[in-house]
């Protein structure tokens, strides 16, 4: 039976293996001193925390290339999520199958819900569509959101969404490329280290998290 000690999960995660052990008994899970952890059943006590030991119906709205991308994404089934319905605005798409689904109209968007018993839901529409169609959602029982389009939405207490914004995944990176090169400009110059702050922290364009910009570009 495959173990693994704390060990070397604190290794692969970069943590402090007693830490790593506190953190696993709030999960019941105490491991055998000297053994380590029964590599299966911990993956399954994760995995119950997490909610992902059940099926958890989704739909996708919006199925242009992004939602068609999602649609064909193997990665949902293997972590308890399984693309109920595919649905979009355009009647030309009705019936037309996307990764084995057959899109359906958003005009049966409240009905698809209902007969699926749905509480995610993901839009990939353009931002113009995302709001409208997030109000359906939520008022057809959905409670949960993975946005993908690019704009802020609004929903009511009780509801949950998550934003993915490409855009600014790559700002990020680009202001660590930018970072890398300016200190790499200045060791060749012998400038030495950046300069420290009043307080001898790093210097002030950084953000309160001592790493990204407090203000990003828009």
């Amino acid at each position: 039976m495959p173990t693994v000690s704390s060990e070397e999960l604190a290794a692969a995660a970069g943590v402090n293996s007693a830490k790593l052990r506190k953190d696993f008994s709030y999960l019941g899970s105490y491991g055998t001193r000297g053994v380590g952890y029964d590599v299966e059943y911990l993956v399954y006590q994760i995995s119950r925390e997490l909610g992902l030991t059940q099926d958890w119906p989704v739909v996708i709205v919006g199925i242009g290339n992004l939602g068609a991308a999602l649609a064909n994404y193997g990665g949902f089934a293997s972590r308890g999520f399984r693309v109920a319905a595919l649905i979009d605005a355009d009647p030309a798409m009705a019936g037309k199958p996307v990764a084995g689904i057959p899109v359906q109209h958003s005009d049966d968007l409240e009905k698809i819900i209902e007969d699926n018993g749905v509480s995610i839901g993901v839009i990939a529409t353009p931002a113009g569509a995302a709001q409208p169609v997030c109000d359906r959602l939520v008022a057809a029982g959905v409670t949960s959101i993975l946005n993908f389009a690019p704009t802020v939405l609004s929903v009511p207490d009780g509801v949950d969404v998550r934003k993915v914004d490409l855009s600014i995944e790559l700002q990020i990176l680009a202001f660590h490329e930018q970072r890398k090169a300016g200190e790499e400009a200045a060791a060749s110059d012998g400038a030495g280290p950046v300069a420290a702050g009043r307080d001898g922290s790093a210097a002030a364009d950084k953000g309160p998290d001592g790493d990204v910009p407090a203000v990003m570009p828009a």
